[in-house]
């Protein structure tokens, strides 16, 4: 599985996988032990994981969610050593040690709730995803 069929629901929780596209929406698959499927209408708000990216303040202005998660399983693996109700400090610190050059006035709190959540739900439904190799899409210029 790729992060591009991992998506998030506004205002659901958890993480679902994209089974299949419908005239009314999409079915999606709950990535966890219940396998929950449920139908997202185009009423809701879906966002597919790889599409997600963090605000920095580099000259890019954003890494990749994929980056992130990558980063985070090679300096900590299996264990993070927080769940997503730390403290706000220690939640600022983590993400902190893992991007030093995150926008603290764009990322939230609840942004890195979210992050570690979602950590957590990758490492133990589909943990190959975190080491898997990025593919940089290349610019047309770049491929001739």
């Amino acid at each position: 599985m790729e992060l591009a069929e991992i998506a998030s629901i506004s205002g659901k929780g958890g993480l679902f996988k994209v089974l299949k596209p419908t005239k009314a929406g999409v079915i999606l698959e709950s990535l966890d032990e219940l396998k929950t499927k449920v139908v997202a209408s185009a009423s809701q708000k879906l966002s597919l994981l790889k599409e997600i990216s963090i605000y920095t303040t580099t000259q890019k202005g954003t890494v990749s969610l994929e980056e992130v998660l990558q980063k985070i399983y090679k300096d900590f693996g299996n264990d993070i050593g927080l769940t997503s109700e730390a403290e706000p400090t220690e939640l600022k610190s983590f993400l902190k040690s893992i991007l030093p050059e995150y926008d603290e006035s764009r990322v939230y709190i609840s942004d890195i709730k979210k992050l570690i959540k979602w950590y957590l739900i990758i490492l133990q439904q589909v943990p190959e995803i975190l080491t898997a190799p990025i593919v940089v899409p290349q610019k047309e210029e770049e491929k001739k």
